[in-house]
C-alpha cells in the first residue's frame, strides 16, 4: 500500500519503467518467433505485476481525492484506517500529534496495516482524523425477518 507522496511517486515512476519493459519484451518475444499463446505464457506474471502496482497508483489516486470507500464487516480496518489518514490530507507527524504519540508508532502501525488494532484504538485514530464511522446491517436479524437495512452509529 502506498501510504505517502514520495512512495506514490516512487510508484508511478516504477509503473512507467514497467510499461516500457514490458513493451520492450514483448517486441522481443514477437522477434524470436514465439506466438501469442506462448508470449501471454510468459509475459503474464509481468503483467500480472504491473496491473497489481497500477491498482495501488490508482487507489492512492483516489484517497488523495477524499475517496476511502467502503468498509464491509470490518475486514482491512486496517487499510481503511490508513486510507482515511490519506483521504484527510494529514501526514504521519501530523497524525501523531493529534494521538499523542510518536511519528515511529504511526509509522508501524500503517506498514502492519494496524494489525490487531483494538476497537478502542480505532476510535482514537478515527476521532484524530475527525470522522465519524456509521455501521449498516444488511440481512435479517433475529426479531426482525423483513430484513430491513438497520443503521448504528
Amino acid at each position: 500500500m502506498i501510504r505517502n507522496e514520495s512512495e506514490y511517486r516512487a510508484a508511478v515512476e516504477r509503473l512507467q519503467q514497467e510499461r516500457e519493459r514490458l513493451a520492450a519484451y514483448h517486441a522481443a518475444l514477437q522477434k524470436s518467433g514465439l506466438g501469442p499463446s506462448e508470449i501471454k505464457r510468459v509475459t503474464d506474471p509481468l503483467q500480472s505485476f504491473h496491473l497489481q502496482l497500477a491498482e495501488e497508483v490508482e487507489y492512492y489516486e483516489r484517497l488523495k481525492r477524499g475517496d476511502p470507500g467502503a468498509l464491509h464487516n470490518l475486514h482491512g480496518l486496517g487499510r481503511f484506517l490508513v486510507g482515511l489518514r490519506i483521504a484527510a490530507g494529514l501526514t504521519q507527524r501530523e497524525l501523531a500529534s493529534k494521538l499523542g504519540v510518536d511519528e515511529s508508532q504511526i509509522s508501524r502501525d500503517e506498514r502492519n496495516e494496524y494489525h490487531g488494532v483494538s476497537i478502542e484504538r480505532a476510535v482514537r485514530v478515527l476521532d484524530a482524523l475527525g470522522v465519524q464511522l456509521v455501521s449498516t446491517i444488511q440481512g435479517p436479524i433475529a426479531g426482525n425477518e423483513s430484513g430491513s437495512d438497520l443503521v448504528t452509529h
